[in-house]
């Protein structure tokens, strides 16, 4: 079976998915959260549910707090994040979710990182994507930008979600 036809099967025995999406910032409010907004939208019109939103602080022992709970909860089979990846002090997400990981994907944030070199240049190599398995669940670390935002989610993670819930789930 190839890998695209492997893909479709997950997909339709998976049916939607409950993902929970959090954003890590110090500064946004759901008014102002346009990565959260655009992360819902796109899940909504790839025809999964958001089963939590929510906005922490980029403060490490919260973000790994939120992980572990949301780890535990049946509804929720994915963690999509946004903010706190660049290398700025205040930047935790990725020590915070690197910590919850059982596994990593390490594919991932190699892909974001070139995709995001075509698009800006050598900027890209300041993101710090990264995505895993914590107990269970996919998780996915974005940038914060809504341009990292939707190549995260269009050009990597909507197109495999179901076939990694998929394989989470046998």
């Amino acid at each position: 079976m190839s890998h695209a036809d492997h893909s479709r099967e997950a997909a339709s025995r998976i049916g939607p998915i409950g993902c929970a999406v959090i954003t890590v910032s110090d500064t946004r409010t759901e008014a102002t959260d346009a990565s959260g907004a655009l992360i819902r939208q796109l899940l909504a019109e790839a025809g999964h549910r958001v089963v939590r939103y929510a906005i922490v602080a980029d403060e490490a022992a919260r973000i790994a707090a939120l992980v572990d709970e949301l780890a535990g909860d049946a509804a929720c089979s994915a963690i999509l994040m946004t903010g706190g990846t660049g290398v700025s002090s205040r930047d935790r997400t990725y020590e915070a979710v690197v910590g919850c990981l059982d596994r990593r994907l390490d594919g991932f944030g190699e892909l974001f990182r070139y995709l995001s070199f075509v698009h800006i240049g050598p900027g890209a190599m300041l993101s710090r994507a990264v995505a895993g398995v914590c107990r269970g669940r996919a998780v996915f670390v974005m940038p914060g930008s809504p341009d990292a935002v939707r190549l995260a989610m269009t050009r990597l993670i909507l197109p495999e979600l179901a076939h990694i819930v998929w394989e989470l789930s046998r």
